[in-house]
């Protein structure tokens, strides 16, 4: 048995009283850490996190109003802006150049958090449960699917449609298994397609950035044109919001279909070791890597293999498109096999190269629909899982 953390995201629905309170717990969080960061900015002996904890009770006499907000979530302000100070106080003792910590500024501050404590989800077995937060009440919540291991934490979200969300974080126990013989694949992303495997699938790139543009430009020229604070700018604003957030929601549903998709099929996935932060240097392509997030897939093949007890081999990307030339259709198959290979431990040994079968090209909208990649007119028993 081996530990591992989920995280859930459902939709909240706050009455009018209790979205009072929520922004009033987003404001309150926001000067506590505006506060902090005002004498530890930029210095380089920063206390630790338990010394400035003991200064919240202090700031509480002058601030009654803190005492509106549960003490574990002002305790994870303070955890959060120690975090951020340290790791820049690290990276300016390696040598690296870093600034300073934006003050937040209104309406910038997002999420709150409870930790272990102050919370309660309570099921009524009707369409929406209940989440119970201390010192706010009992909000409506659209738990839609059941939460397996014992909750640790709920992050409180307010996107800028805003929507209210609770992500829970839970902590489970899984069985290790091991099956043989192993099922092993090799990935290689791409841009002309998000990615072939050496299953022979050619998963299309959604592109659902390029579909969406275009309504999204009408909206941005549209609040360019309205006045800043009134009425006609906030309702653009929020429709703005909305289709950046149905944006998300699309390619997010994409990502986790497909990763699930392989971490189901196969015990070992090897992929590349991308360096996205250096690749989006490339102003010609940086627009495209990002739309593509392989970041974000291949984060999440890590987290869903890793509850279920399978593994994910990162590889260096060096070398594995050596000698193919871009219009090669055979190109990334062959750099798919090289990073099959260099994962099962190899890096020596040359990829397959036995005679090649058609690829098969899947839609991506097969992936949104049927949740696997499988292609109209194709059983599955020619996919290879």
């Amino acid at each position: 048995m081996q530990k591992v953390k989920l995280t859930y995201k459902f939709r909240l629905y706050p009455k009018p009283e209790h979205e009072e309170k929520l922004l009033e717990t987003l404001e309150l969080c926001r000067q506590t850490y505006n506060y902090f960061l005002a004498q530890w900015n930029g210095k380089e002996n920063i206390p630790g996190r338990l010394e400035l904890q003991s200064q919240l009770p202090m700031l509480k006499k002058e601030k009654p109003e803190l005492k509106n907000v549960h003490s574990k979530t002002l305790q994870m302000v303070l955890y959060q802006l120690y975090s951020n100070l340290r790791s820049l106080s690290q990276l300016k003792k390696k040598g690296k150049k870093v600034g300073r910590l934006r003050f937040k500024g209104k309406g910038w501050y997002k999420t709150f958090i409870y930790n272990q404590s102050g919370f309660k989800l309570i099921k009524t077995g009707k369409r929406l449960d209940v989440l119970h937060l201390s010192k706010i009440g009992e909000i409506p919540i659209r738990a839609h699917r059941s939460i397996e291991g014992s909750i640790k934490q709920i992050i409180v979200k307010r996107h800028n449609s805003g929507k209210w969300f609770a992500y829970i974080c839970v902590e489970k126990e899984v069985e290790v298994k091991r099956e043989e013989p192993m099922r092993v694949v090799g990935i290689d992303v791409g841009l002309k397609h998000f990615l072939t495997d050496t299953d022979r699938r050619q998963i299309e790139n959604p592109r659902f950035y390029e579909r969406t543009l275009e309504r999204i430009r009408v909206l941005q020229r549209c609040l360019s044109r309205r006045r800043r604070g009134s009425k006609n700018y906030e309702k653009t604003r929020i429709k703005l919001a909305k289709a950046y957030e149905r944006l998300v929601s699309q390619r997010d549903d994409f990502l986790h279909k497909l990763s699930r998709f392989y971490v189901k099929n196969y015990d070992v996935i090897c992929v590349e070791n991308l360096q996205i932060q250096n690749m989006v240097k490339n102003h010609n392509l940086a627009q495209k890597i990002l739309d593509a997030s392989w970041g974000k897939f291949i984060r999440l093949l890590h987290e869903k293999a890793e509850r279920a007890a399978h593994v994910v081999v990162d590889v260096p990307p060096k070398g594995t498109s050596e000698g193919l030339k871009y219009e090669d259709p055979l190109r990334d198959f062959i750099s798919a096999n090289r990073i099959k290979v260099r994962g099962l431990g190899s890096p020596d040994t040359p990829a397959e190269t036995e005679p090649l079968r058609e690829l098969i090209t899947v839609p991506a909208s097969s992936i949104i629909e049927a949740g696997s990649p499988q292609p109209s007119g194709v059983g599955s028993s020619h996919l290879g899982t």
